[in-house]
């Protein structure tokens, strides 16, 4: 018999090497997926795909719009890399945040940094040439106000959420001037209705999450008001104001009456759940105030682009 190696019996251990080769460079994707917040990330490529629907003056251009959502993706990336950047020692002592990539040690903070500088960076160039100016300005407003201001009110103060509703709202208003090169009042309804949606939403979270926040040295409204008096008040007022804010396109841009009936039954729908938790604020209302809040956006964005010109 020959003395040469057997080629067949050394193809397993080639096979498993390579196998295991793919799972690290798996693995670190999903690291990168969630250091980006990739999950999240998607609800705002929502809003902004509405908003650059909505500012279109004829057929929607599918590939502007696509050149729109990479540029926006891309900054949200950066913001929520940021982020995680400046809170990873808080977020080591959070049950709910210290699997996360940077204090677990999967990523390092200065790869996350470079991370976010070339998705940022990137991000704003991809708008200004795919889109316009106006668009790109937009975008890197609200990487500077989520990253430099609501980051710290987080430490500092109980009104952080509703400072953070702030570049939270912007990412429609950035689509809206990516499709139509400015800002209308049409613009500030997209900008009222996501900033209202937000705050059930979070609140939602922070109260879930209460005691996690405490421990990380959160200042969320939950934390400073542990009886949920306030949280419930405001949950209750924004989901109104949601709702106000919602059937205003029908007045200002004359849409029609089944956009009006839609929107209608979206918000009570969603404000059954809301006025649940404000009467009675135990974790399971909570949670579901907070799946009915992301089933509630696609779909009002849905019913908006359906009517939109109906």
């Amino acid at each position: 018999m020959s003395d040469a190696p057997h080629v067949g019996a050394a193809r397993p251990m080639l096979v498993s090497a390579g196998s295991r080769a793919a799972w690290r460079v798996i693995d670190r994707a999903g690291d990168y997926l969630e250091l980006a917040k990739f999950r999240l990330s998607l609800l705002v490529l929502v809003v902004a795909a509405a908003g650059y629907g909505l500012g279109a003056s004829g057929p929607i251009d599918l590939w502007g719009l696509l050149q729109t959502l990479g540029g926006i993706g891309l900054v949200a990336f950066a913001a929520n890399a940021l982020n995680q950047v400046l809170e990873r020692e808080y977020d080591a002592v959070m049950r709910r945040t210290r699997n996360r990539p940077i204090p677990a040690g999967r990523v390092t903070a200065s790869e996350a940094l470079i991370f976010a500088g070339l998705c940022g960076a990137g991000g704003i160039l991809w708008l200004d040439g795919a889109a316009n100016t106006l668009a790109a300005a937009l975008a890197g407003l609200t990487l500077l106000t989520y990253v430099w201001i609501y980051t710290p009110a987080k430490r500092r103060t109980g009104l952080n959420t509703l400072i953070g509703a702030v570049p939270g709202a912007l990412p429609p208003v950035i689509g809206y001037a990516a499709s139509s090169g400015t800002v209308t009042v049409e613009a500030g309804l997209l900008f009222a209705i996501v900033y209202c949606w937000q705050m059930p939403h979070f609140y939602s979270i922070a109260w879930m999450y209460r005691d996690d926040y405490a421990r990380g040295g959160y200042r969320m409204l939950s934390v400073v008001d542990p009886g949920g008096d306030r949280i419930s008040r405001q949950s209750v007022v924004f989901m109104g104001l949601l709702l106000f804010a919602t059937l205003l396109p029908a007045v200002f841009a004359d849409w029609p009456v089944i956009y009006l009936c839609g929107a209608g039954s979206l918000g009570f729908w969603l404000g059954v759940f809301v006025v649940r938790f404000a009467a009675e604020r135990s974790r399971e209302n909570a949670r579901a105030v907070l799946l009915a809040s992301i089933a509630y956006l696609p779909a009002l964005v849905g019913l908006l682009l359906l009517t939109r010109g109906a």
